[in-house]
């Protein structure tokens, strides 16, 4: 049976380094390829636990969102993988652009994976009309010191923040919820668990419309802008696999039915103390009614019945969404390593 590395348990890049591509039906390569993106997560993101084995699946296929991409790999002569990326080519927005996903086995680094699965990804977003490369990388690691290394350019950076929810007493959220309901009056709470609801998709696409108005990107990113039928057809591929558990909370202004805020996040259930918070917005028109405490507070009562294990919440934020940094901080969120940071570079750029 093939592995992802030699019996002595070192891994080896093959004597002439060419990369081949992944097909979804090949499940070998598949959990060769995790076992890449695992042993990188666990030096590169220690604080959290990587993601599941059957997330990660989805995430190579691309089945998570919908978009075109494809897998390649560098093998070994045991038929394992020592490294991969991921092109994802976006089909809606940005047809210039290609998002790359780049991992390096650890034992690897620093000899030449990287670079030449990084020129072949040049190639292959050239090929399909792409003049520039996206990509994301921890801060202050080795994927961090490459993008650097290639002459790419840090388009921006988020921060990361984790919610000690012990550190919380149920009553003080209790009272932060109480004070934050006085201030918005006319709105109401709806709730879900996975997908959104039918009755839902519109008014989520515009809280995300909003969101991606205000999300910081790189000069020149097209802002994604999304109607109902988008919403439809491309989340919520992961909670439909049984990979997460989603949960939402939303405020509707009752005069005109419009959903004015949404938080949401998901738990692995391989993972049942960490929750991941994703979108977080209060559209424009709604603020100053405290409906950002409004819904995380909602959302942290609700986890208190349904997630008895559940010990800590991790979101991103950019450095300048000062709204929503006031709000996770009142909230007990506090600032750990530094987050994800993006990268972009024209293709003719890679060497």
């Amino acid at each position: 049976m093939s592995r992802p590395f030699p019996p002595d348990g070192s891994p080896r890049l093959p004597s002439t380094p060419r990369p081949l591509p992944w097909e979804p039906a090949d499940t070998l390569t598949a959990s060769a390829l995790y076992e890449v993106f695992r042993a990188a997560h666990l030096v590169d993101e220690p604080i959290e636990p990587p993601d599941s084995p059957g997330t990660h699946r989805l995430l190579l296929t691309g089945d998570w969102e919908g978009a075109p991409g494809e897998v390649w790999y560098l093998p070994n002569e045991f038929g394992g993988a020592v490294a991969y990326y991921r092109l994802d080519l976006p089909d809606l927005e940005n047809l210039d652009r290609a998002f790359v996903y780049l991992f390096t086995h650890p034992a690897l680094r620093r000899q030449g994976a990287g670079r030449a699965l990084l020129r072949h990804a040049a190639e292959r977003a050239a090929a399909h009309g792409r003049m520039v490369l996206d990509g994301v990388t921890p801060a202050d690691s080795a994927g961090d010191a490459f993008a650097r290394s290639t002459g790419a350019t840090l388009a921006f950076e988020r921060a990361r923040r984790v919610q000690e929810l012990r550190e919380i007493p149920p009553e003080r959220v209790a009272e932060m919820r109480a004070e934050a309901e006085r201030k918005a009056t006319g709105y109401s709470l709806v709730t879900w668990t996975g997908p959104v609801p039918d009755e839902h998709a519109a008014g989520y696409a515009g809280a995300l419309n909003a969101y991606y108005a205000d999300a910081p990107h790189a000069e020149g990113v097209q802002p994604e802008v999304w109607d109902a039928d988008r919403v439809r057809q491309r989340t919520g591929m992961l909670l439909r696999a049984g990979h997460l558990r989603g949960y939402s909370v939303a405020a509707v202004r009752e005069a005109t039915g419009e959903m004015a805020a949404i938080t949401e996040l998901t738990i692995d259930p391989d993972e049942p103390e960490w929750a991941y918070q994703h979108l977080t917005a209060v559209t424009r028109p709604h603020r100053g009614h405290r409906l950002g405490i409004l819904v995380k507070t909602a959302m942290m009562q609700l986890l208190a019945e349904t997630e008895p294990r559940l010990k800590r919440i991790r979101t991103r934020n950019g450095a300048d969404n000062e709204h929503m940094i006031a709000v996770n901080e009142t909230l007990g969120h506090r600032l750990t390593r530094s987050g994800p940071r993006f990268y972009e570079i024209p293709v003719t750029d890679v060497k």
